[in-house]
């Protein structure tokens, strides 16, 4: 390779190397304030999902709210995918992608059919070129959803349980740990006597520990209208609770694999510094054997 041309692809990636650098910090200026916002989610999360079982205690048998029904039978099952909508963020949108497919082949080998929702353009995408057309494509917020988008989604995956579209409902996510660190986490949203939040005896996903006794609450209207009132409530934050989560996940990840990124250029900076320079010092030997030659030529 000549030594322009390695000049070249020196300067190349140089340029390369400023983007990385430039969106390693884009990502974690973004991802301070998204983990700030998804910790102050888990604790409200926590307390409506203490408040929602509470209130299906104090009400005895199930009131008739469709979303707390079981169906005789789940031959519907929906899945609901959290990615982004850029790339450029490790293996984070093609974990979930993954997970979802594994787990739609899994359900269809037993005879049942698969019902996605994607949050995020990867995933959209990724569905279609697989064959699968999402019943529900939300796109455009991830990098900063809104509890609107959330509403939005959980209206639609309400509707398609309450009209039979499907009988169960699971959500895969990636779980935020740290900026190093993201858990591809699957959980059962409908019906929600399969939920997390209708267990007494274990504590919530985020690791709070269970009071160990029920606190003594008189309602006021009653146990089950406050229940109506709490189910499709309690809904709209778990997907928006996914959906802080993914983004912070998200963030975290496009932090992690552009510093990777920016390594990887320095090290290949190096290389072709090293090259280079071999070759300069290669043709430099060349002239002066040339120079020798000539000289002795000449006697």
């Amino acid at each position: 390779m000549a030594q322009k041309e390695v000049k070249g692809r020196i300067a190349s990636v140089k340029n390369i190397q400023k983007i990385t650098r430039a969106m390693e910090m884009i990502a974690a200026a973004r991802l301070r304030k998204a983990e700030q916002r998804v910790t102050r989610l888990r604790d409200y999360a926590s307390a409506v999902r203490r408040m929602t079982r509470q209130a299906a205690e104090a009400a005895g048998s199930i009131p008739n709210v469709p979303l707390l029904a079981e169906r005789d039978s789940e031959d519907r099952v929906g899945i609901i995918l959290f990615t982004g909508d850029r790339g450029l963020a490790g293996g984070f949108n093609s974990q979930i992608i993954r997970a979802g497919a594994r787990l739609a082949r899994d359900l269809e080998a037993q005879g049942k059919e698969v019902v996605f929702f994607a949050s995020g353009r990867r995933g959209v995408s990724s569905l279609r070129f697989r064959g699968y057309e999402p019943e529900g494509a939300f796109e455009g917020f991830t990098d900063r959803p809104a509890y609107a988008n959330a509403r939005e989604m959980a209206s639609a995956v309400m509707a398609a349980y309450v009209d039979g579209k499907v009988d169960r409902v699971e959500v895969i996510y990636n779980h935020f740990v740290s900026a190093m660190s993201q858990t591809v986490t699957r959980e059962t949203l409908l019906p929600l006597k399969e939920a997390s939040i209708m267990e007494s005896g274990d504590g919530d996903r985020d690791g709070s520990a269970p009071t160990g006794h029920s606190a003594l609450v008189e309602y006021e209207p009653g146990p089950d209208e406050i229940l109506e009132r709490l189910v499709p409530a309690y809904v709209e934050i778990s997907i928006f609770r996914a959906m802080l989560e993914s983004t912070a996940s998200e963030h975290g990840a496009r932090m992690t694999a552009m510093r990777n990124a920016s390594e990887n250029a320095s090290d290949i900076i190096a290389d072709l510094t090293l090259q280079m320079n071999r070759e300069r010092q290669a043709e430099i030997t060349q002239e002066i054997m040339e120079v020798v030659a000539g000289a002795e030529s000449l006697v």
